[in-house]
């Protein structure tokens, strides 16, 4: 209990102003969780934003195309959680008549709602007392009390989840929840934490025995592959391109990307050229090659490493159908796509 007091008295006095801490209406609370996943807050809030004044109801996203949800997405990066999003919300308006589920059992039946989202929103919305667990949780909580166990392991994920929920306050879970990942977030944070200030250095195991920089344990993760991306952008004397669709599961599904080939290793200028006269899209088409960026440029996914090339293509008429490059900016892309569209400057 002496925890949880500690905890929320800091809160009352260090908490940031934040649109979603100024209301309890879950369609906002659920939408903030979403974003916020994976996302810090800086580059969080203009997408709230955003989505709060494209999209106000919960009636007005499920009515939106999903193009222009991935388009007010892009940037923020696995494109699933918009998905997934747009998926909820078509469920919660439609089957649901816009009433969000109250608890957390029934909300973890929202796709793309998991533990922590179910539990942040039952908390903060409906008063439940569910304990959230993100990554500034499992920090706070494994400094605190010198934790091992890795956060990252079905044995970490029960074992930290029971002690969230041991320690919540039960009169005010909304703002136990709220405090202790605002905690983590801006005091207690991965690196450089503010120690020296922090109300509970005395009792902290991990800085009383040295050990900040230890916890919490993380179980390493398979080394991410490398992968050789080659964009064809191609650019017909009437001024249009080819934008292709992503299909099917995997990474940007529903994106719309420049013709992809994908080589084993990085490629030379000469021998991309042949590769390119083989291919089916520019057979007995006349064109001229040039490299857009001579160092491949690194895209870092979770799991892959892209080494992206972007190879210029001057045709007189695109051998297949086309679009004009100054529509190019309203198709929803990779950050990848949109940096080079920028940069580059149709």
């Amino acid at each position: 209990m002496k925890f949880s007091k500690t905890l929320i008295h800091w809160y009352s006095n260090n908490k940031r102003n934040l649109p979603w801490r100024e209301t309890n209406n879950p369609y906002y609370i659920w939408l903030s969780e979403i974003i916020l996943q994976q996302t810090q807050v800086k580059q969080g809030l203009p997408y709230y934003e955003a989505f709060v004044s494209k999209f106000p109801k919960v009636f007005d996203l499920a009515n939106a195309n999903e193009s222009d949800v991935l388009k007010l997405w892009q940037g923020l990066g696995y494109y699933s959680r918009a998905r997934n999003l747009h998926t909820s919300a078509k469920y919660v308006a439609n089957e649901l008549n816009g009433m969000f589920p109250n608890n957390y059992k029934n909300l973890l039946k929202l796709k793309g709602v998991g533990d922590y989202t179910a539990s942040a929103i039952a908390s903060i919305c409906f008063n439940e007392v569910a304990a959230v667990v993100d990554g500034n949780v499992y920090r706070v909580l494994s400094r605190y009390f010198g934790i091992d166990t890795p956060i990252n392991s079905s044995k970490g994920a029960k074992e930290f989840k029971i002690l969230a929920q041991d320690l919540i306050d039960v009169k005010d879970p909304a703002e136990f929840n709220q405090a202790i990942m605002e905690f983590g977030a801006t005091q207690c944070k991965p690196k450089k934490p503010y120690c020296h200030i922090c109300p509970f250095k005395d009792s902290c195991i991990a800085f009383n025995k040295n050990r900040i920089h230890e916890l919490p344990v993380k179980i390493k993760s398979a080394k991410a592959k490398n992968k050789f991306f080659n964009f064809l952008v191609f650019i017909s004397e009437d001024e249009k391109t080819v934008m292709e669709k992503r299909e099917g599961k995997g990474i940007w599904q529903n994106l719309y990307q420049f013709p992809l080939i994908e080589t084993e290793k990085s490629i030379t200028e000469k021998g991309f050229k042949r590769l390119v006269e083989s291919h089916d899209i520019l057979k007995d088409c006349p064109f001229e090659l040039s490299l857009y960026n001579k160092d491949a440029i690194v895209h870092k996914l979770s799991h892959q490493h892209l080494y992206t090339k972007f190879w210029i293509i001057n045709v007189e008429k695109l051998p297949v159908k086309g679009v004009s490059v100054n529509k190019i900016q309203e198709f929803a892309v990779p950050i990848l796509i949109g940096n080079f569209i920028e940069s580059f400057n149709f």
